[in-house]
């Protein structure tokens, strides 16, 4: 197909054409990576909740290692962003050290 010869209207066509066999194409795509996935889980004695085994995924708390010293209920693991308290304890010229449990 030689594209330069085709008309704009033609190419806007062929455009919205070739965008539908494209979804098209990766719904049927999808359902057999499906089918595979499930036959091969399958065919070791899996089920597919074995696979994506969801407990396992999910994050467990992390032990906290520091305390408001205003409010002993709050606390911090020292991941992430920083928490306002810890931020102000610090811009105060105090030691991260200080708010160790």
């Amino acid at each position: 197909m030689e594209l330069s010869k085709l008309e704009f209207t033609a190419l806007i066509a062929l455009q919205a054409d070739v965008a539908s066999e494209i979804k098209r194409r990766e719904v049927e795509e999808k359902s057999k990576a499906k089918k595979q996935i499930i036959e091969l889980a399958r065919a070791y004695g899996l089920r597919v909740e074995d696979v994506l085994n969801k407990e396992a995924a999910a994050r467990k708390p992390v032990e906290a290692k520091y305390r408001n010293p205003d409010d002993s209920r709050i606390t911090w693991s020292g991941r992430g962003r920083k928490p306002t308290w810890v931020q102000a304890w610090l811009d105060g010229g105090k030691a991260l050290e200080e708010l160790s449990i």
